[in-house]
């Protein structure tokens, strides 16, 4: 399942005259012990990001320092908000080396769309999507793909950018000994 940042914010009016805050919901068990930190903006406000699963709802308050249970601007009226996390977008496939905008839509075909999804896709899975498009993809190497949706997918992009210079450095050594 993906996995969309989603950000949390308390406007400076809600949070009056309290100096800091927690959230507390669903996606930690409404743990008071292991609450989700507030960061004081300069306006006043209390806001976070969280990574939450897309298509999933969950229920949340916050808890101010002052003993307040206060839901946001956002929130249904009802005793807690309520937010249904969108479903991720598609991810650019181009941001993976050897994924071309011609195997792209290949992979889209195939209802693959995030990078998760191509994280978790079997290498003979993917030679196969490659096999069945005319034999126009003999040089692709989904096996190397993997790795880098792995990295893309958990927003490790400074990673993922170091795998792919290791991946051009030794294509250049494998090419420079044929």
């Amino acid at each position: 399942m993906a996995v969309v940042k989603v950000k949390f914010y308390l406007s400076a009016n809600t949070v009056g005259d309290a100096k800091s805050g927690v959230l507390l919901g669903d996606f930690n068990n409404w743990d008071e012990n292991n609450p989700v930190n507030l960061k004081k903006e300069k306006d006043n406000s209390l806001t976070t990001k969280l990574k939450l699963k897309a298509g999933k709802t969950y229920q949340y308050r916050y808890l101010l320092d002052d003993g307040r249970w206060v839901n946001d601007e956002h929130g249904h009226q009802t005793e807690n908000c309520i937010i249904t996390v969108p479903q991720k977008k598609k991810d650019d496939f181009r941001k993976i080396k050897g994924i071309s905008k011609k195997i792209a839509p290949l992979l889209r075909a195939e209802n693959i769309t995030t990078f998760e999804e191509l994280s978790r896709t079997n290498i003979q899975k993917l030679q196969n999507i490659l096999d069945l498009a005319e034999g126009k993809f003999k040089k692709s190497h989904p096996e190397l793909w993997i790795k880098q949706a792995t990295l893309a997918a958990d927003d490790k992009w400074g990673d993922l950018k170091l795998l792919q210079k290791e991946l051009k450095i030794k294509n250049k050594a494998f090419k420079s000994h044929r």
